[in-house]
């Protein structure tokens, strides 16, 4: 039997709103939305959503349900140009069919300044209705002014038992997997969706490729095991993206586990970014800042830990590297806590940014030529050395932020042993 050549999630994309699986917040049978298309009313809208959500699947639903026009191009490979042939061709519809017109831009965030630009007068007309698909933070790679004249929908990632329903019906349709007599145990469709991590089309193909790969029996059935579905399936296909939101979203889960003081939670993040393809050197910079930013000197090991991480990446380079980074978080998340130097800092550099910029007081300036001595550069300074235990009072700040504190340490870790050192007044109100 020849195998089909178009994909197994292209060949069971749904056609009617009814068929689609999941987001049941915007195609219930009575969420506003869903009534909206019913009545065949339309606006232009944006579909952000992870991969596999249904973007996609549903604009050619909503365009077949409203029997518009549909033009579908991609942010990737498209530019004006195929912006202009859209807008004559819904000229053309709206002229001579009295028909709508939907312009499906897949990976919309991919477009220009200048892309998007072109795109304004067409949707404030309504001569074409937008809908735009991506994974990506629409108010973050959208333009003000289109954002404005979109509504943004938000696809939710598909539950395990959505991803199920959908390979069942690829195993049991002719334009599925049926002809080719599939058995299959409903524990490697709990692993398939495991690997597809929400997306549709992952869990499809897994599906597809392992039927395809299972030997038929002498009565032309093929069995997929599990040990064949792991074996043609050789990783998760971890849901990431190094340069988008989930990027940023996996790093903050990561820093407060950390901060939390959770090692567990830490560790699970840090794997999910080391397995998902991320730069080591990335997340060790974030661990040195953590070291500084909220641990600091209650334990000033932290900070040396985290750089014997980045010396330990760079050395034995990854996968081997990932130990020095998991052996350094579980240090980070088990530190005392204090954010001391942080606070500090930001004291100093508020006045440093804010304050009259005054000249270095004489006392402390280096009198290195007698014209400097003779100007009292160092005049009245006192060496610290020369007093018990090196401890001299003296005044380091320019005259009118004399007397400002900015380092209170904490009473955690040694910043106890800090504290009674420096004995610092309580922080200003």
């Amino acid at each position: 039997m020849a195998l089909q050549l178009t994909p197994l999630a292209d060949r069971m994309r749904p056609k009617e709103l009814d068929e689609i699986v999941g987001q049941e917040h915007l195609l219930g049978k009575d969420k506003p939305f869903r009534r909206m298309l019913e009545r065949g009313e339309l606006h232009s809208m944006i579909f952000w959503g992870p991969p596999g959500s249904g973007k996609t699947t549903l604009a050619l639903a909503i365009a077949r349900h409203t029997n518009a026009d549909f033009i579908q191009i991609s942010a990737v490979t498209a530019g004006v140009s195929d912006i202009r042939k859209a807008v004559k061709r819904a000229q053309e519809n709206q002229q001579l069919f009295k028909r709508r017109t939907i312009l499906f831009i897949d990976e919309i965030h991919r477009f220009n300044k200048a892309q998007q630009d072109a795109l304004l007068p067409y949707v404030e007309s309504g001569l074409i209705t937008l809908i735009g698909a991506t994974t990506e933070n629409p108010s973050f790679e959208v333009i003000a002014p289109l954002l404005s004249r979109t509504r943004v929908y938000v696809l939710n990632q598909l539950s395990p038992d959505d991803l199920k329903l959908l390979m069942r019906r690829a195993l049991s349709s002719e334009q599925g997997l049926v002809q080719l007599n599939p058995l299959i145990d409903d524990a490697v469709l709990d692993y398939f969706t495991v690997i597809a991590q929400g997306d549709a089309r992952v869990a499809l193909t897994a599906l597809d490729l392992a039927v395809i790969s299972a030997e038929p029996d002498k009565a032309g059935k093929r069995k997929v095991t599990l040990s064949l579905a792991q074996d043609v399936i050789q990783r998760k296909f971890l849901l990431y993206d190094k340069g988008g939101e989930e990027h940023f979203n996996l790093i903050s889960a990561l820093h407060k586990s950390l901060r939390d003081s959770d090692p567990d939670g830490a560790l699970y993040w840090l794997a999910r970014m080391l397995e998902a393809g991320e730069d080591p050197l990335y997340i060790v910079r974030r661990l040195v800042r953590f070291a500084s930013e909220d641990v600091g000197l209650a334990d000033p090991d932290a900070l040396l830990i985290a750089n014997a991480a980045k010396e330990a990446v760079h050395f034995v380079g990854m996968p081997e590297g990932n130990t020095a980074l998991a052996q350094a978080v579980i240090y980070l998340a088990l530190a005392p806590k204090s954010n001391a130097v942080y606070e500090a800092y930001n004291r100093a550099k508020e006045d440093a940014l804010n304050s009259l910029t005054e000249p270095v007081p004489l006392h402390l300036r280096n009198p290195v030529t007698p014209l400097m001595e003779s100007l009292g550069y160092g005049k009245d300074y006192k060496y610290a050395h020369d007093f018990p235990d090196a401890r001299v009072e003296q005044e380091h700040l320019p005259p009118s932020l004399q007397g400002r504190k900015y380092y209170f340490p904490t009473g955690r870790g040694f910043e106890a042993e800090l504290r009674k050192r420096g004995k610092p007044n309580p922080p200003e109100k």
